[in-house]
């Protein structure tokens, strides 16, 4: 089996498709984009991913992009890890619902505190987008706090993808200026994933 290149920056999405592999046990290597440096935007990495973003996965087929489908593609190729519920259309549904959330709904909202020019030029815009930031996550952690966190795990007693997803996209709520503890399930599902030796392994970049 061909070994796997992720680009990846720490504290991105990115991490997700990182924990992903190393829960899957699978083989891959790691190029980091420095983002301080502007890596992303050199037209070395262009070439790769020509979004300029993380992560992006190199395959023996080509290039794959966009965490949820970095997630689901390590779940197929790696069944045996047991990451996602590929037998229950119904639960597979589930984790896809929540990673899609946490893509489309929560990762623009912390965004907006950073990278509010993408959506505005006018600078009284891009100051209200960013005072609004820290009450859309709280808004979106409410969400997931008490409906989608019905268990220890997201799907209750399954650990899958969603479950690495959300500890990723939790670890940003700090820095947004969101103390965790208001949300206590999502703050005890981030010590379970900081208890498990394999993410321990993965944030050792």
């Amino acid at each position: 089996m061909s070994e796997l290149t992720l680009y990846l920056t720490p504290g991105t999405c990115a991490m997700a498709v990182r924990i992903a592999l190393v829960e899957a046990n699978a083989p891959h290597q790691l190029k980091l984009v420095d983002f301080a440096a502007g890596e992303q935007r050199s037209p070395e990495y262009l070439t790769i991913n020509p979004k300029g973003r993380v992560p992006a996965l190199v395959t023996e087929r080509g290039v794959l992009t966009e965490t949820p489908a970095l997630l689901l593609y390590v779940a197929q190729r790696f069944p045996a890890a047991g990451l996602a519920p590929l037998d229950d259309p119904f639960l597979l549904a589930r984790m896809q619902e929540v990673n899609s959330f946490l893509a489309s709904t929560v990762h623009v909202s912390h965004a907006h505190g950073r990278r509010a020019a993408r959506w505005a030029d006018d600078e009284q815009a891009i100051i209200a987008m960013q005072a609004k930031m820290p009450q859309n996550m709280r808004d979106g952690f409410a969400q997931i706090e008490n409906h989608y966190l019905t268990g220890p795990w997201v799907l209750g007693e399954q650990f899958s993808l969603a479950d690495i997803y959300l500890y990723v996209v939790a670890s940003w709520l700090k820095s947004d200026g969101v103390d965790i503890e208001t949300f206590p399930r999502v703050a005890d599902h981030t010590r379970r994933m900081l208890a498990r030796p394999t993410v321990q392994q993965a944030l050792l970049i």
